[in-house]
């Protein structure tokens, strides 16, 4: 009899090692295997080889008929665990098949031509220039403007991997964006690419790992964050497109950042890693700079019929532009009008991330922010006060505007049926589609893409989603709705996110297919993140965001942990995170600590939540803490947000 240690990857295993089970047969390291946790059949990773124990070692139940993972995978284990604490169980999950039935099926056969078909259309000069300074290994920034081809240097890079016998991962932030993606890359590889993400069935996720494992020919896999813990041989691209989408960071156990993991796995196969996005991280592009990583630009649209692009914001402060609708404005409603007579698309994007209790003057356009960091402040009616959740301070609820004088300073968000209706009044012979998180699955982007891209929508309505990859050859108008409520938002990355989402709708229009014109509608036109990104002015907008950062202490120049713990009562809430603030400050004197604070989302499960932010030059001190905070709390280590 052997015996082994097996990482045990199941959520509820909250163990911090591996666990000793006995084999009569040899097992190799990465042998994933079918085990018994109490009276559960869970799966499971084999570790290594170790002496009989001291104990009755339970019999290891069933094993893969399937290599190995890649010794690369025990290494991201490793590295997992020591950089995002968490249940060691939520950690080895993510490399492991959805279901503990081991497929039975032979290893796919798969060509290994590796050529790119012709139909694609020439590179650009500029393109050529991108593509001859990355190099095969090592990290890259790619920062190109929407329309100029990334995808098309994508499929370059996926070519020249495969043609090294070496594989490729081509992630994505959305799952509904993974169909647009995909297309290409199939028809440029038949038969060579796997995608893989949540919404297959776990039959259909199992089928997918399993030949991704068994495949004897490199392979190109697509797919959203999860996408980089499939059990891929020889990797040597991964591509991150979107690279600055929040949608790369879990919000569940572990924590990770898809854009540190991707550069760790990229290390240990000495690939090639390239961050591809028209609007890169504050975080990303500085430690870029600061590292001398190569940034390589890409500032042409890579197909151009029309420059004639007009980009203009609407004052909503002026009632004269809201002659027509309370909603949309005059101008919007004019320009959408002109497209409809000429048989071109429209699109309506409403930035809903955003809180009603949020303190705006629809007459000047002031804000109420902390003096403590910056941040909009917000409105709690049950006790009629403004609060900061992120320090935590409180004041009473302005009664007039301190700009203007003007009472009315509550600023009221609406939302996409809203939107819909106001169009149907407007415009009753268009036809309208919606599409945001309420909308039917059937109906959902990623199925309608085709109809949308023929033109046979006449005016698109939606939230963040529709803002990311669309390519619409008959999209003429973009309108923005309400610019000013990501802005309002009490966070430090709000002007960030701000800045690209309107980088990214205004990149729908742009794309040098027709002349278009965009309308971005604001109570404060002249707010400078909103005239740097009508204009984009990246390097004024990173310029400035920087010098706020430094200012008032926010990444990259600390590292941030967030904590919360729930009590059955906000007072318990409140004393738990006083009590763990002191204890930290008095361990850590030097540290700062932020709060406690009522969470942005103050009760959730019928339970109170509070929350503390350390700030640390030293992000091993924030992991220190991470892994030995009381029960009751949860933190999250490098927060893309703290609400």
């Amino acid at each position: 009899m052997r015996y082994y240690e097996v990482l045990v990857g199941d959520l509820q295993y909250h163990g911090k090692s591996a666990l000793t089970y006995a084999h009569e047969d040899r097992l190799m390291p990465g042998s994933v295997v079918r085990i018994a946790l109490k009276s559960r059949a869970v799966l499971g990773i084999v570790q290594r080889e170790v002496p009989e124990p001291t104990f009755s070692a339970k019999p290891i139940a069933a094993i893969a008929e399937s290599p190995p993972l890649p010794p690369q995978a025990l290494k991201l284990i490793d590295w997992l665990a020591s950089y995002y604490p968490a249940p060691f169980g939520s950690i080895i999950r993510q490399f492991l098949p959805p279901t503990t039935t081991f497929p039975k099926r032979p290893a796919p056969q798969m060509s290994r031509d590796a050529t790119v078909g012709s139909n694609l259309p020439a590179l650009t000069t500029e393109q050529q220039h991108a593509l001859a300074s990355i190099k095969p290994s090592g990290y890259h920034l790619l920062h190109g403007i929407t329309g100029s081809g990334k995808s098309r240097i994508y499929l370059e890079l996926a070519q020249r991997t495969l043609q090294q016998d070496k594989s490729a991962i081509i992630l994505t932030p959305e799952i509904g964006l993974t169909a647009q993606l995909t297309e290409p890359f199939m028809g440029q590889f038949p038969g060579r690419v796997i995608v893989i993400h949540s919404r297959m069935t776990p039959a259909e996720r199992r089928t997918a790992w399993h030949d991704i494992l068994c495949a004897t020919a490199p392979l190109v896999v697509i797919g959203p964050r999860s996408a980089l813990f499939a059990p891929l041989k020889d990797i040597g691209l991964i591509v991150l497109d979107e690279s600055h989408d929040q949608a790369y960071k879990s919000e569940t156990a572990p924590r990770y950042r898809a854009e540190r993991v991707a550069a760790t796995l990229a290390t240990l196969h000495d690939a090639c890693l390239v961050s591809g996005s028209a609007t890169p991280s504050i975080e990303e592009y500085y430690y870029a700079a600061a590292k001398q990583k190569p940034i390589i630009s890409l500032t042409s649209l890579a197909t151009s019929t029309s420059s004639d692009d007009r980009i203009s914001i609407v004052d909503l402060r002026d009632r004269g532009n809201l002659t027509r609708s309370a909603i949309i404005s005059t101008p919007l409603i004019s320009a959408i009008q002109q497209s409809l007579e000429q048989n071109e698309q429209s699109l309506l994007f409403l930035n809903r991330r955003g809180t009603a209790g949020a303190i705006l003057c629809s007459s000047c356009g002031w804000q109420a922010l902390c003096d403590h960091c910056d941040l909009p402040l917000t409105y709690h009616g049950d006790t009629h006060q403004v609060r900061c959740h992120t320090c935590g301070r409180t004041r009473s609820l302005p009664t007039q505007c301190p700009d203007c004088g003007e009472s009315d300073i509550l600023f009221k968000s609406i939302g996409t049926k809203a939107i819909v209706s106001e169009i149907e009044r407007l415009f009753p012979q268009a036809t309208i589609m919606r599409f945001d998180t309420d909308t039917d699955r059937r109906a959902q982007l990623e199925t309608q893409m085709n109809t949308l891209k023929s033109g046979a929508v006449d005016i698109i309505v939606g939230t963040q989603m529709i803002t990311k990859g669309l390519d619409l050859p008959h999209l003429s108008v973009v309108g923005v709705l309400s610019a000013d409520t990501s802005l309002l938002v009490p966070d430090y990355t709000s002007s960030e996110r701000t800045y690209q989402l309107l980088t990214q709708v205004i990149g729908r229009a742009t794309r040098g297919h027709r002349p278009s014109q965009v309308l971005i509608q604001s109570y404060a036109p002249e707010n400078a993140v909103l005239r740097a990104a009508a204009a984009r002015d990246w390097a004024n907008f990173y310029s400035t965001e920087l010098d706020e950062r430094r200012a008032f202490r926010f990444p990259p120049y600390v590292h941030l942990l967030k904590l919360t713990c729930s009590r059955a009562t906000s007072a318990a809430a409140e004393r738990a995170a006083t009590k763990l603030s002191q204890q930290i400050q008095k361990t850590h004197p030097k540290l700062i600590i932020e709060g406690p604070s009522a969470a942005f989302h103050p009760k959730e499960g019928g339970k109170y939540r509070w929350q503390l932010i350390v700030k640390s030059a030293s992000r091993q001190i924030l992991v220190d803490i991470a892994t030995t905070l009381p029960s009751g709390w949860v933190h999250d280590l490098d927060p893309a947000h703290l609400l």
